[in-house]
């Protein structure tokens, strides 16, 4: 029976920092696999993505083309956040904040031009949630990926998923985006006492979105939303 392949991405440093979060957590990821209920070995390929707008989809269209996975997991870092946070959805808009690395700073623009305003994710986030919680690390849902790259990429994943299908993939190719919080390390450099995760504890929760998202077709249904 043919394996299964699924590609986890993570960005470079940005913003002066000298490390990512989303990259240390996902090249722990590279090589690893586990066995389907139906007897298919996972395999996982993880891939660095630049923090630079266009160049990311770029990227991401060579790293799906060359894998050709059935599942994708998309990870960034959000500086200020405490949990781990499957996104629900992407918009079609790079407001950036600050500058990209290479220097350029989009506002108001779309992802991609004539595309949908905003896509869902395909990954079962609650189930992920659900998952992350019982093995004991902090998760929820989160419902705005901000509008710098890490929104960027997730939108240009989710609109190459919904218009340009790979062949020979069981299903259709499914995939979604992953905020993870800052690690320790960084957290101490930074004033304000910003809440952060240790690195071993992120690629649990990693392991645990791929194992779940590989699994579970149809989310559960139970609250996950929010008041404001």
């Amino acid at each position: 029976m043919a394996g299964a392949r699924v590609l986890v991405t993570g960005f470079e440093p940005f913003d002066r920092d000298s490390i990512n979060p989303s990259w240390e957590a996902v090249r722990a990821l590279d090589g690893w696999g586990f066995d389907l209920p139906d007897g298919r070995a996972v395999q996982v390929h993880a891939r660095r993505m630049p923090c630079v707008f266009g160049a990311a989809l770029q990227a991401l269209d060579e790293a799906i083309d060359d894998v050709r996975p059935e599942l994708v997991l998309a990870i960034g870092q959000a500086g200020g956040r405490s949990e781990v946070t499957p996104e629900r959805v992407a918009i079609n808009v790079d407001d950036g904040r600050i500058c990209d690395n290479a220097g350029c700073q989009p506002i108001d623009l779309p992802v991609v031009e004539g595309a949908p305003a905003a896509y869902f994710s395909t990954l079962p986030i609650k189930a992920l949630v659900r998952d992350m919680r019982a093995a004991g690390i902090p998760a929820a849902v989160s419902n705005s990926a901000g509008t710098f790259v890490c929104n960027h990429i997730f939108f240009g994943l989710m609109h190459r998923i919904a218009t340009r299908p790979l062949p020979g993939v069981p299903g259709g190719l499914r995939g979604g985006f992953i905020h993870i919080p800052l690690l320790p390390e960084q957290a101490a450099r930074l004033p304000g006492g910003l809440p952060s995760l240790s690195l071993d504890t992120v690629i649990e929760a990693l392991r645990i979105s791929v194992r779940t998202a590989m699994r579970v077709r149809e989310d559960v249904r139970e609250t996950g939303g929010t008041l404001n």
